[in-house]
């Protein structure tokens, strides 16, 4: 994108408010994994650098729920500007009663591991996965108990997969724009 993607404002206002704003509304903590912390000092969390750096997201990950004070955390990226409050809460539902480290949403597209909730159990099957040199989320799950929750369970609260949409490219920037001002979902 040739910027921070957390800080791309979408109708006025950056993806990391529009999803901090809502974490803060939902959780106890909110945990901030950057490589440029300067750029969130304003925000009233915990701003953290990888603790394995340049392994993308699996690192981040990786650190977030090494320092959360919670058995489990809600994870997402920085570049998800409309996630479903509903959704979340769904997802934490599916905690109860299952024996699961991994609670992620599939949607027709496959998993979204980076919209999904994960335990602590998860912290050496990733250091495991890293170590070997693997730096796909996925590739960790076979090492732990997974949830999987199919959208036909949840598509009701999410009928056009906001959850999920990311802006990686300046063209998905626009498309995401441009549906917004038509009043498009």
């Amino acid at each position: 994108m040739g910027q921070n993607k957390a800080l791309i404002e979408i109708e006025g206002v950056p993806i990391i408010n529009r999803i901090y704003d809502l974490f803060k509304e939902l959780f106890e903590e909110v945990i901030i994994v950057t490589n440029h912390a300067a750029s969130f000092k304003n925000f009233r969390s915990k701003i953290l650098q990888d603790l394995i750096p340049d392994r993308g997201a699996l690192g981040g990950l990786y650190t977030g729920i090494y320092f959360s004070s919670f058995q489990y955390s809600f994870c997402v990226a920085c570049d998800m500007p409309f996630i479903n409050k509903s959704l979340v809460q769904y997802l934490f539902e599916n905690i109860r009663g299952h024996d699961a480290d991994v609670i992620v949403p599939r949607t027709k597209d496959g998993l979204q591991p980076l919209h999904a909730i994960y335990s602590k159990n998860c912290l050496a099957p990733i250091k495991r996965i890293i170590q070997e040199g693997s730096y796909r989320i996925i590739d960790f799950y076979k090492m732990v108990g997974v949830k999987i929750v199919d959208e036909k369970d949840f598509l009701f609260m999410d009928p056009c997969r906001q959850s999920f949409v990311n802006v990686n490219t300046p063209e998905e920037l626009v498309s995401v724009t441009s549906r917004k001002k038509l009043g498009l979902k």
